[in-house]
């Protein structure tokens, strides 16, 4: 695929994660515990039933928990925090070998651990808010409660936004290897809207659809979901949650939209965009097609001067609504973190179906050193189709960084044309 950047191979993409891996505990794991005020943090999980946490806390070449993997992140008094395993299988250079199996038990030797450092507060993954931050299982905390002991069962607190601090903070590292990530999701799309993968008349949305799934799996990406294709017409609208019956070869005239993310370097991508395939003797989209994708451009610039480091998802989607309702955009905003997952940890900025604010995750504050997926739609009456009224769906990643929000490999300003 000579037309795609280069995908390195899974060792060097290793060997990536674990450079990584170490900076992040190095870096982001003392001040984490420091903000949160925890003294100890304990990850515990099973093989097969893995913490949502847990794999990015691992070495590349760990492809599960094993067996009962515990993890504990111990802050002394000067802010130096000690890194531990109890695990029959040890991750030497990320974290210290703490549990001699033919000396004591798993659970006697974390209950040791704790008794001779004796945290104040210690951090479990519960959380009735966040998936991210509950995945310590129903049976692990009874097992942990049994082994603390009452001296130390008042001292357990939730470690949920320790959780979503580590999942949503990123290495500079990281973000300037973003925007390959995201530069490779904007080559897959301009190929996919093109004659090299589309023939009007016969070629169908589902075509198109498998040729990006497949694309991604050929060239060792990983979908995190299944690419979807929508087409817009004269007569025929968008439906958020599709339309089994809907026209799927694509014809002259279509507007077509376009939904597709993957895992690479143990980031998600998220990216929708446009594109018009041409009729006989057209040259370019519609002048309202055009239109509507200058007014979604819009919106994505009241939406991002609106992301400031402090505020809360809800006050972003609120401020950003307001603009452009001011403005006569007919807008909806749903933002979400990209990171470690595609829906990833970190503050909502709306769903679609709740535009007056998420409670509970788009209350969470924005960060520094953090990336979203910057999804919005807007409708706009198009002329040249009788007045029929359009939507624009966009999706765009971007990094907050510096204070300031910046795309990481730019956006859509015109229409792909098919043709």
């Amino acid at each position: 695929m000579a037309w795609l950047p280069e995908i390195l191979p899974l060792r060097e993409q290793a060997a990536i994660h674990d450079t990584w891996l170490k900076m992040r505990l190095e870096r982001l794991v003392p001040e984490l515990l420091e903000r949160e005020q925890v003294d100890m943090w304990l990850v515990v999980c099973r093989e097969y039933n893995e913490d949502p946490v847990i794999m990015s806390l691992l070495p590349a070449t760990s492809m599960s928990a094993r067996r009962r993997t515990i993890l504990v992140f111990a802050r002394d008094a000067a802010g130096n925090v000690e890194r531990l395993t109890l695990s029959r299988y040890g991750y030497e250079g990320f974290y210290a070998a703490a549990w001699e199996p033919n000396a004591e038990t798993q659970r006697d030797c974390l209950a040791r651990l704790i008794r001779e450092r004796d945290p104040q507060r210690i951090g479990i993954n519960i959380s009735p808010l966040w998936a991210f931050g509950d995945g310590l299982s129903h049976i692990e905390y009874e097992l942990l409660c049994s082994a603390l002991g009452e001296e130390f069962l008042p001292r357990l607190v939730s470690a949920e936004r320790l959780c979503v601090g580590w999942l949503e903070r990123r290495l500079p590292e990281e973000i300037t290897a973003y925007s390959r990530l995201v530069e490779i999701g904007h080559r897959i799309i301009a190929r996919a809207f093109s004659t090299a993968v589309i023939h009007p008349g016969i070629t169908t949305t589902d075509d198109v659809v498998w040729w990006m799934r497949q694309t991604m799996q050929d060239a060792g990406l990983s979908a995190w979901f299944q690419p979807t294709i929508d087409i817009q017409a004269p007569g025929i609208a968008f439906a958020f949650l599709g339309d089994d019956d809907a026209r799927k070869v694509i014809q002259p005239g279509d507007l077509l939209h376009c939904d597709m993310g993957f895992h690479y370097l143990g980031l998600a991508t998220d990216q929708q965009q446009h594109a018009y395939v041409l009729r006989p003797g057209e040259n370019d989209a519609p002048q309202g097609l055009r239109e509507a994708l200058a007014i979604g451009n819009r919106l994505q610039d009241i939406h991002l001067a609106e992301m400031q480091v402090g505020r809360c998802g809800n006050e972003v989607l609120s401020a950003a609504l307001t603009k452009a309702q001011a403005e006569g955009i007919r807008a909806q905003i749903y933002s979400h973190p990209l990171g470690v997952h595609g829906h990833a940890a970190g503050p909502l900025i709306g769903l679609w179906d709740q535009q007056s604010g998420v409670p509970g995750i788009g209350d969470y504050p924005l960060y520094d050193d953090t990336v979203y997926s910057i999804e919005l739609n807007i409708a706009h009456n198009v002329p040249e189709w009788g007045g029929q009224a359009v939507r624009i769906m966009l999706e765009e990643d971007a990094a907050l960084t510096n204070g300031e929000m910046r795309w990481l490999h730019g956006r859509q300003e015109s229409l792909y044309l098919v043709g």
